[in-house]
């Protein structure tokens, strides 16, 4: 009997490239799909030695061809850190849209299972705490975060349509702060940026007064939650983070006494429509996936700052990758 082929698009970044790990582990033959815009093929190199595993250079906002039978997807191709997503807003914009499209055009077409992955940023800035799968959320259209807040929003609603009129069989994920290994440095979010800060001996930015919350889940954490929803049948959003909710100012206290840094904190200001709280309500995860994350923080970010701290230095100081207008 062949084993199941997955496909998985934004398969060379930070999510898409652990996926393709627990696929492989799992014993299925995985396509990986990236245009490597903010991907990197190092973080899958170790994998083009095996045979069950195979890589397409494609941009999914264009038509996706996989020949042969495929029995799920899962989107993963999307700019996710606002360093990148402010520089390149259109393709956000493409990849939420065209790229879902394609994507689900593909599982209609192969009589495939898809898993899209949203985003806690469909809540915005939340009125609702914790955010729980029935808030509609607090999001502006216009601003500059609105190209990926609306794109992911999009997404969804275009993955219930496929489901609803041509019976697709779909899922979807909203992922919340989530961190590990093979994340970019210079990926403007705040973990690696204090991280990075901290082994550069720069003081650690806190943009606003440093009240405003995160909850950061661990990868491998993530990546189980994803798995189980998968092979769940439940088709409508569910919620994957870890609930553990801490202020950016004392989690840069946090990173200081992880590192051992004494850079001190300095307060920049807060972007325009950056999020006040985000903490996830994981009760379906829970019920419906019997789903809960098991990496404390305090385990996760020791692992982290281990890979951080093994990179070539070079990649310290490495610049934030430059975009072509599209």
């Amino acid at each position: 009997m062949t084993s199941k082929r997955i496909l998985i698009t934004g398969a060379a970044g930070f999510l898409g490239s652990h996926l393709c790990d627990r696929f492989v582990k799992e014993g299925y033959r995985v396509i990986g799909i990236d245009n490597l815009i903010t991907g990197d093929l190092k973080n899958i190199e170790h994998l083009f030695k095996l045979k069950d595993f195979e890589f397409y250079h494609h941009d999914v906002s264009k038509f996706i061809h996989i020949p042969g039978e495929l029995d799920y997807i899962l989107h993963f191709a999307s700019p996710a850190s606002p360093i990148d997503y402010l520089k390149i807003p259109i393709q956000t914009l493409k990849v939420g849209s065209l790229g879902t499209h394609n994507c689900l055009g593909l599982a209609l077409a192969k009589k495939a299972r898809i898993l899209v992955a949203s985003t806690s940023e469909v809540y915005g800035d939340p009125l609702v705490h914790p955010q729980n799968e029935d808030y509609w959320g607090n999001v502006n259209p216009v601003g500059p975060r609105g190209v990926y807040d609306e794109a992911k929003r999009f997404q969804e609603a275009m993955t219930m349509a496929y489901h609803t009129f041509h019976a697709v069989d779909t899922r979807i994920v909203r992922i919340f702060n989530t961190y590990g290994p093979r994340m970019r440095l210079n990926d403007g979010r705040a973990l690696p940026a204090f991280i990075g800060q901290a082994l550069r001996g720069e003081d650690l930015t806190v943009f606003g007064d440093g009240s405003q919350t995160r909850s950061f889940c661990y990868v491998d954490d993530l990546i189980d939650g994803i798995y189980r929803l998968l092979m769940s049948d439940y088709v409508y959003p569910v919620n994957i983070g870890n609930p553990d909710e801490i202020s950016l100012k004392d989690f840069a206290e946090e990173i200081i006494k992880l590192t051992g840094t004494t850079q001190k904190i300095i307060h920049k200001p807060l972007p325009v429509d950056d999020p006040k709280q985000r903490q996830p309500d994981i009760t379906k995860a829970k019920q419906i996936l019997g789903w809960e994350p098991k990496v404390s923080r305090a385990e996760g970010l020791k692992i982290t700052y281990e890979y951080f701290k093994s990179l070539p230095k070079e990649e310290l100081f490495k610049q934030p990758k430059e975009f072509t207008r599209r």
